[in-house]
């Protein structure tokens, strides 16, 4: 289903401890998992006028970048830029094992293939519909979301790894270039 957006959304936007999460792309960095946190809510009339989401719940970007999936970890309502996928029996589909399917290339290439549109393609809910995803037996997709989850934690540690040793190697020639510079 298609998030909505309320407009002009500065009518709807609040500062109110009550107020409903915004989710807009901007909130979640590419490469992330889960929608933790919203820059913005809105107030409760804006929600005639969205689409209400619920932890647990997917979103999909659905223009410019699109096909990006994340989890939430959160309550809020989505803009129009966002698809909510729902799973209704996770007893039949592992949520990590989904996310995993959802941003393998495969699945972004048919993204690429069925998005529709001229200068910015674009995905809707029927598009989304139609993607081909290979479901195994539960106990199978629980165990490849695990050991994805496990690979990706040490590509994380590499990746800290890298920037520290590329930090270290840029303080190293800083110092000689200030030793050169007194010589």
């Amino acid at each position: 289903m298609r998030g909505g957006s309320p407009r002009p959304i500065n009518n709807y936007l609040t500062d109110d401890s009550d107020g409903i999460n915004w989710i807009k792309i901007g909130d979640i960095k590419k490469g992330e998992k889960y929608v933790v946190k919203t820059k913005q809510k809105i107030n409760k009339l804006g929600i005639f006028k969205t689409r209400l989401v619920r932890k647990g719940d997917f979103i999909l970007s659905n223009s410019m970048s699109f096909g990006r999936p994340y989890i939430l970890k959160i309550d809020g309502a989505i803009h129009d830029g966002w698809l909510l996928i729902k799973i209704n029996n996770k007893n039949k589909l592992n949520p990590s094992f989904l996310y995993e399917i959802l941003r393998n290339k495969l699945i972004q290439e048919q993204y690429k293939n069925l998005a529709i549109g001229g200068v910015v393609l674009n995905l809707n809910s029927k598009i989304v519909k139609n993607v081909y995803i290979p479901l195994p037996p539960f106990d199978i997709q629980k165990q490849i979301a695990t050991e994805i989850e496990i690979e990706q934690k040490a590509v994380d540690g590499l990746k800290l790894l890298i920037e520290k040793m590329e930090k270290k190697i840029s303080n190293k020639i800083e110092e000689v270039w200030k030793t050169d510079s007194k010589n």
